[in-house]
Parts: C-alpha cells; sequence; structure tokens
C-alpha cells in the first residue's frame, strides 16, 4: 500500500482473492457487517459505520484470538436518528409503519469464530425466552428482544427529566445505551464473553436481498401468513425478491414451532445469502460491491475498536470453515403477566454454549422450573415502559409434555444446499 493508503495494483488481487474466500463463509453469519468489504482492502474499509461504545473493556480481548460476535436485527421502522423511514420503503417492508415494533432485537445471533477459523459456530437465540435484565427501572426479568427497547426508553426518559430535548441526540443515547443492555443481557444469559457487536437494522435484510437481486429458499410446506408477515408461497425451492425475502424471515404465524421455526428461516437466509454472494459474481463487481457498503453504512452500526480491515484480511487467510447453526433450548412455551413467553434453563444453556464454543461448561447442575419475578411489558411488537409489579413462579415442565423443537445443528459450507425449512 503506498503512503495514499491506495492498494498497489499488484497486491490488490491477492488480498482481494484471500479475502473472499472467507467472507462468504462469515456473510453467513453475520450478514452485511463486513458484506462487500473484501475489495476495498484500505484504510477506508473502516470509515462510514456507526460505532457503539458498548464492549465491556474487561471483554474486548479476553479470548487469545477468538471472537464472539453478537448480531441483532433490529426490528424499528426508524433510521439512525430516529427519523420515520420513508413510505416508499416502509411499503417494502410489509411491516407496519413506523409506530410499530418499538426498538425489540427480533433476530440475536451469537457467533464464535475461533482463532484457527477451521469451525464457526452460532447460536440463534429465541426473541422471547423469558430472561433475567438489570439496569431497567421496573423490570428484573423481559423478553430478551425487550432489554434493548425498555434501557432505551428508560435512558431517554431519564435525559428529558435532566432538561435534554433534542430528538436526534436523545435516539443516539438512548440507542446506545440499549445495545449496551442487549450486549449485557445476552453475556449474562450465556456466561460467555462478547468482544464483537453488530446491530442490522430491520431496512438492512431488505436492502442487501435487493443488492443480490432476491435470495433463493426452499419450504417444507406452502405458507400463507398474507394478514401479518406477508409471507404467500408455496412448497419447494424458489427465488424470492427483497420484499419477498424479509417476509420469509419475519413470518412466525401459522408455523408449527411459531418464534423458533422463524430463526430456522433467518438461518436459511444467511446461508442463502452466502451461496448468492459466491454465485453472483458480486464480490468481483465493484459497482454492486459499491452498494453493498453503501447499504451497510446506512443500515449497520458497529461495536468501538472493529478494526474490520484487521478482521476480513485475517478471515480471508481462513481454508472455507464450516458454520454450524444451533438454536438456543426452549423448556416450554408459558404465559406471565399476559405476553407470551419462552422458559428456559439458564444453566443448561450456559453449558451447551461454552462447550460449544470451546470453553470450560462449568459445573452440571438439573434442570429445573424456571421462577420468573418482575413486570415484562405488554405482548406485541410495541414497545411500553409500563410496570405493573407483581411475582409470578412458573411451573416445573412435565414429564410427560415435549419440550418445543429448536432444531438440530445445520452445519453448512459455502458450496453445500439451501436447507429447506418449515
Amino acid at each position: 500500500m503506498d503512503d495514499a493508503g491506495t492498494p498497489h495494483s499488484k497486491a490488490g488481487p491477492k488480498r482481494l482473492r484471500l479475502a473472499l474466500r472467507g467472507l462468504v463463509a462469515l456473510t453467513a453469519t453475520v450478514v452485511v457487517t463486513i458484506t462487500g468489504a473484501g475489495w476495498y482492502a484500505s484504510a477506508s474499509l473502516d470509515k462510514g459505520f456507526v460505532r457503539a461504545d458498548v464492549i465491556d473493556k474487561n471483554d474486548a480481548a479476553t479470548l487469545g484470538g477468538d471472537l464472539n460476535i453478537l448480531l441483532i436485527g433490529l426490528d424499528t421502522r426508524k433510521d439512525l436518528d430516529g427519523n420515520d423511514l420513508p413510505q416508499a420503503i416502509l411499503d417494502q417492508l410489509h411491516a407496519g409503519d413506523s409506530d410499530v415494533g418499538g426498538y425489540n432485537a427480533n433476530s440475536l445471533i451469537l457467533v464464535h469464530i475461533p482463532k484457527d477459523m477451521k469451525h464457526i459456530v452460532a447460536f440463534s437465540i429465541p426473541r422471547d425466552d423469558y430472561v433475567p435484565v438489570t439496569g431497567i427501572p421496573g423490570y428484573d426479568h423481559a423478553k430478551i428482544k425487550e432489554a434493548y427497547g425498555l434501557k432505551k426508553a428508560a435512558v431517554e426518559q431519564q435525559l428529558i427529566d435532566q432538561g435534554m430535548t433534542d430528538p436526534v441526540e436523545l435516539e443516539h443515547r438512548g440507542r446506545d445505551a440499549g445495545r449496551a443492555s442487549i450486549v449485557q443481557t445476552v453475556r449474562a444469559l450465556t456466561g460467555v464473553p462478547i468482544n464483537r457487536f453488530a446491530e442490522v437494522s430491520l431496512a438492512g435484510f431488505y436492502d442487501l436481498a435487493n443488492v443480490l437481486g432476491g435470495v433463493d429458499v426452499c419450504l417444507r410446506n406452502p405458507v400463507d401468513d398474507s394478514e401479518y408477515s406477508g409471507a404467500v408461497f408455496p412448497a419447494g425451492r424458489q427465488h424470492l425478491n427483497a420484499s419477498q425475502a424479509l417476509s420469509f424471515v419475519r413470518q412466525r404465524h401459522g408455523l408449527p414451532d411459531g418464534d423458533l421455526d422463524r430463526t430456522h428461516r433467518q438461518q436459511a437466509f444467511l446461508v442463502s445469502v452466502a451461496q448468492q454472494l459466491k454465485k453472483s459474481g458480486t464480490l468481483t463487481n465493484i459497482g454492486e460491491l459499491q452498494g453493498l457498503m453503501d447499504a451497510a453504512h446506512r443500515d449497520i452500526v458497529l461495536s468501538q475498536d472493529w478494526n474490520l480491515l484487521d478482521f476480513v484480511s485475517t478471515l480471508g487467510k481462513a481454508q472455507s470453515p464450516s458454520v454450524e447453526f444451533r438454536t438456543l433450548p426452549v423448556l416450554r412455551y408459558d404465559v406471565i403477566n399476559d405476553q407470551d413467553v419462552n422458559i428456559i434453563d439458564p444453566d443448561a444453556i450456559k453449558r451447551e454454549v461454552r462447550t460449544a464454543f470451546g470453553m470450560d461448561p462449568g459445573p452440571a447442575a438439573p434442570a429445573t422450573g424456571a421462577t420468573a419475578t418482575g413486570s415484562p411489558n405488554v405482548d406485541g411488537d410495541t414497545q411500553s415502559t409500563d410496570a405493573s409489579g407483581g411475582t409470578v413462579t412458573a411451573p416445573t415442565t412435565s414429564g410427560d409434555v415435549a419440550p418445543p423443537d429448536s432444531g438440530g445443528p445445520l452445519t453448512t459450507g459455502i458450496d453445500g444446499d439451501i436447507p429447506c425449512v418449515n
């Protein structure tokens, strides 16, 4: 690289090929976080992203070269400054107007990339898992998806009470608090440090699929969810445009295992995106890559001090790592304070995640019933900061009732076939 930061003409192609090999694999787990970045092998790769200081300093470099990345898909219809998305975009999202959705982290994926780059493991976290939360007035438990929005609302109210009136500043400060809250909540649930973070907006999934010209998916059964997500598809393998792809990853109504099936949809989408990137030639087309990077800068927030140039260069040297998707287990469904929630075994989750990430799982403990104390917000996709108090004890799972099916691990290489899902 010369003094101006421009790649040398001979070094550029070699570096590109290295980056592409690993970049495609990682795209199957972190979507557009670094999509299209492989060609841009200069310091300018790190420019253009909104950054958030949400990683605990003690976790930033504690894994000896391994990486644990929390990727969240934020279900908001607003941009990073809190402005409503244009109506034309909302119409394509088929997700209601800007008053719907609040700030729920409806997609949560914890990705482990080992130092040797041989086998990437990604855990999808069901959004309705009922978990302990801290630092949110009026709540000690909530659905995990709400840890972001509830904290954001609480911090914004505190700032308003202190006299802050700038709506953009309130939005930025509130979102940073929400990001820190979701990182802390997932860390406490899984028992592993998190040293990288990426937030993708609802529009980000649409923009990625749009730049790619759609994605291929495979359904075991036909679906008709026209009332909610807009997903109306026949069974079998098919190509979806960007709007349809978003409906595909958002559908939960009418599926055998609801949100658990939706996590499998998201995993299949990521695999399809990776394969589409490889087949389409997008990663070697400067114009299309620029479109991907423009979308990434518009739709993605990254943790502070995440050097993407080093990350992509290192990943590119990997020899086509496999990617294994898992979904955290759920004991059963329940209703607490009029909310549909997932009852989980936190100890079992910690052991499973730590074992999969090559860490000491800790002492074994028998699974028990879950005792939940607190006041989750109202059910549905809108956020509420009302706290009604109360204590609810969830009974132990009956041995006669099978737990919801989280599905087995999905292990794929980029040359594999697209998995069929419900």
